[in-house]
């Protein structure tokens, strides 16, 4: 999805996939979803599917664009779990998403903890006191 993919009459859709033997968990995030040049004034109705927590495939509508009234949406970084897929459901297009990817790599669970330190070494912390007015 990065820098952005772009849905039209003759790519109807876009899958976002991870490789299966990643061991790292994906976050997709979609925040604008928008006409480009050359869309006509006539409904873009854009969805995601994906699979819900039962892993049935979904299809959910995320925006209904038209030039004359809505061209653009911003959808505030709408986090996803790939595979994705983006899908022009109504209208012709073009419509371009756009969002970002984060990759955030699983730490070693089998990490040692270091038994040397005692609760003496560690430092109280000071209250929190109310801010006056």
């Amino acid at each position: 999805l990065l820098p952005g993919c772009e849905l039209t009459a003759s790519t109807k859709s876009y899958t976002f996939q991870v490789d299966e033997e990643d061991d790292s968990d994906h976050i997709l995030a979609l925040s604008m979803v928008c006409l480009s040049d050359g869309a006509k004034d006539e409904c873009n109705v854009v969805e995601v599917i994906g699979r819900n927590h039962e892993n049935q495939e979904i299809a959910v509508p995320v925006a209904n664009l038209k030039l004359s009234c809505q061209p653009l949406l911003s959808l505030d970084n709408f986090k996803l779990q790939p595979p994705v897929t983006f899908r022009l459901a109504a209208g012709s297009g073009p419509v371009h998403l756009s969002g970002w990817h984060r990759i955030m790599h699983r730490e070693d669970a089998s990490f040692e903890v270091d038994d040397d330190l005692s609760e003496e070494d560690e430092e109280e912390l000071p209250p929190i006191m109310p801010v006056k007015k």
